[in-house]
């Protein structure tokens, strides 16, 4: 299956949202390269790429990835390689260094190709439980293509942004998400049963593309924690998706085999799995180095905003 993040339909996504990109396919491998811009000076990004199905495909990818780096005057090009096959071996030379990971080195699956009642009988009890109850707990499920609708992520990501002390999309970063071909947005409603308020309690951005669907960006309201808003949410998506007739449900990111219980994925590594599936391990994030003098401020650079930000 074709990588979303390797599509022209995810290249269409990027210059929507401003970026310069550069895209090549061939008979041995493809790469969609976008500019990214530093105060130091600009690197190529190929997210989950560059693709190629052999080392040989993937060497003569680099090369062309390094002449284009070098007419455009890039640092270095930061690469996510999927395969481990076809891309360990350059990975080894010293003009590689491992950076961190932008996308998640490990994703979890779920086949969607099995039977129905085979998927449900795979969720863990407690999902499973929570999954019966969730029309009975006055929650149902809402699919949008709306821009307008986008509002609802934006404020449910804000409090959780605000909370935890991290940043959250804009609006415009979100709504040009939705408004691609291959995106769809899930908002779970609650009605009172005691008032007969209704209100969107969770929502989340779905990526459909070559067979499978992407779990993006989402978020739930705190308040209302204590119901199995989320999993109303995934199970609707997830059966949905088996019904387009899409092979693959992919949860997008979770922490590594043997991480600690303190790792910040922890919690949502464990209650993605609870609906079933398998992990699947990629390369992670690598640059490539062009130029070392700009490498080597750009990561200095980098150092010093961080200790900034702590301060």
């Amino acid at each position: 299956m074709t990588n979303l993040l390797q599509s022209t339909a995810w290249q269409k996504l990027q210059e929507d949202l401003g970026k310069t990109t550069f895209f090549k396919e061939t008979a041995d491998f493809c790469y969609l390269a976008t500019v990214e811009k530093t105060p130091t000076g600009n690197y190529l990004y190929v997210p989950y790429g560059p693709e190629a199905a052999t080392k040989e495909g993937f060497n003569k990818a680099l090369e062309e990835l390094t002449s284009l780096a070098k007419s455009k005057s890039a640092m270095f090009i930061r690469i996510e390689p999927k395969s481990r096959e076809s891309a360990s071996e350059a990975l080894k030379k010293p003009i590689f260094r491992k950076s961190t990971d932008l996308n998640p080195a490990h994703t979890w699956v779920l086949d969607l190709t099995a039977e129905k009642e085979a998927i449900i009988s795979g969720f863990s009890q407690g999902t499973r439980t929570r999954y019966n109850q969730a029309a009975n707990k006055g929650l149902s499920v809402e699919v949008s293509k709306n821009p307008e609708d986008i509002k609802h992520l934006v404020r449910l990501q804000r409090a959780v942004a605000q909370k935890k002390g991290i940043n959250a999309f804009s609006e415009d970063y979100l709504k040009t998400e939705l408004s691609q071909d291959f995106a769809s947005l899930y908002l779970v409603h609650y009605k009172n049963p005691e008032t007969g308020e209704d209100k969107i309690i969770a929502a989340s951005l779905f990526f459909d593309y070559d067979g499978t669907r992407y779990y993006m960006q989402s978020a739930a309201d705190y308040e209302y924690r204590k119901l199995p808003a989320t999993v109303a949410l995934l199970t609707s998506a997830i059966f949905d998706a088996k019904e387009k007739g899409l092979k693959l449900f992919d949860f997008w990111g979770i922490a590594p085999e043997g991480a600690p219980e303190d790792h910040p994925w922890a919690g949502f590594t464990a209650f993605k799995k609870s609906f079933g599936g398998y992990e699947v391990d990629y390369c992670g994030t690598y640059d490539m180095i062009i130029s070392s003098t700009k490498y080597r401020l750009y990561k200095a650079l980098r150092k010093v905003n961080r200790i900034r930000r702590k301060i």
